[in-house]
């Protein structure tokens, strides 16, 4: 078994809080939360948001019934909570009023979609965002070595933790299949927010040929002959469902500067290749760059996340074509990453080093790429 970043979640849980873990769907939340419950010595109670029974309960706003259901317990535990309609009410209504009580609920993107979450529990949550399998995570398994020597598998398959323990590359192909037919869009569509998968589909193959690139929200409008506006909303539920990342363009001071597109990745490389069905090996690839960076860009934001470096991410280029694939603004400072997969240097564009003259730079290659990941 591979130890999770939030393996002991006593240190997250507080009296008369809720815990809430987030993630995409076959993360391991529900794996996550049982390996804690067979821990902990406080009294439980666990039941699943796909119960009708329980959702009758929750969803009705009746304060007796609430707090009747969970009488008796110290900690009131809630698997994919983003099944019950008004589940923040309910929650928010065991917290003010059960002395004590402590409660865990997790979910993928619906709570943040659905905003079920959000307003009712505010001042009354502790929120964390669980990803798939990190490099950092998975030096439970492999050592640094070893990391490297699987550097094809998690390009190519991702790191899911079906797939990273699938027992081979069929198995790793049918569960990125499956996940990509079956649970992928599931929440968005739940909300009726978009009336086609397929819609969502193609505009995700159109990302997945643009990985590192500019992207043009006119273009995809007209390619997919859907308005602008359209466009720009479900890249924006693309990006709350776990599926996407955004990054904007860095400018503060240079008249040349590129701050009106963006840069599209996908949160796991296996998703991303899954999109396109392209299950090849790197010899028999030609977007073996783009893999690279997006998983570099990845696993930045899960040891982001994980580590708690707050700041902001960008990439920037100017309109000459010079471009920087990473820029971090954190702890006061300035810091450029330029990602490659060959290892011939790369240096710092020139134009960018004067106007900020404070930035660090570096090269991230296949020789140093896990310092800054792990």
């Amino acid at each position: 078994m591979i130890k999770r970043v939030y393996d002991n979640l006593d240190k997250y849980l507080k009296a008369n809080k809720a815990l809430v873990i987030y993630g995409p769907r076959r993360v391991g939340k529900t794996t996550l939360l049982n390996n804690y419950l067979r821990k902990t010595k406080l009294k439980y109670k666990l039941d699943n948001g796909d119960d009708i029974r329980l959702q009758n309960i929750l969803k009705s706003q009746n304060f007796k019934d609430i707090l009747d259901y969970a009488e008796g317990y110290e900690l009131i535990a809630i698997d994919e909570a983003q099944q019950i309609p008004n589940i923040g009410m309910a929650l928010k209504i065991m917290i003010d009023n059960i002395f004590g009580i402590r409660i865990i609920a997790t979910g993928s993107s619906s709570f943040d979609l659905s905003q079920q979450i959000g307003e009712p529990l505010t001042g009354r949550k502790t929120t964390l965002s669980l990803y798939p399998f990190s490099q950092k995570e998975l030096l439970n398994k492999f050592n640094k070595h070893e990391l490297q020597d699987n550097l094809e598998n998690f390009l190519v398959f991702g790191s899911y933790p079906n797939s990273v323990l699938a027992k081979n590359k069929q198995e790793k192909i049918d569960f990125l299949e499956d996940l990509v037919g079956s649970y992928l869009l599931k929440d968005i569509l739940s909300l009726n927010k978009v009336k086609s998968s397929s819609v969502l589909l193609n505009l995700l193959k159109l990302i997945s040929f643009q990985v590192g690139n500019l992207v043009s929200i006119n273009e995809l409008a007209n390619t997919l002959r859907i308005d602008v506006k359209t466009i720009d909303r479900y890249l924006d539920l693309l990006e709350k469902s776990f599926i996407i990342v955004r990054l904007g363009g860095f400018s503060r001071n240079l008249r040349n500067e590129i701050n009106t597109k963006s840069k599209y990745y996908f949160l796991d490389n296996g998703v991303r290749n899954a999109v396109i069905s392209q299950y090849e090996s790197l010899d028999n690839r030609n977007d073996v760059g783009q893999l690279f960076e997006n998983f570099i860009v990845s696993e930045r934001i899960k040891k982001s996340s994980y580590d708690k470096i707050y700041g902001s991410k960008y990439f920037w280029r100017n309109y000459r074509g010079q471009e920087i694939d990473l820029i971090e603004e954190r702890d006061g400072g300035l810091f450029a990453y330029e990602i490659k997969w060959s290892k011939k240097k790369a240096p710092a564009p020139k134009v960018f080093m004067e106007g900020y003259q404070n930035s660090e730079y570096k090269v991230i290659n296949r020789d140093n790429y896990l310092e800054f990941i792990l």
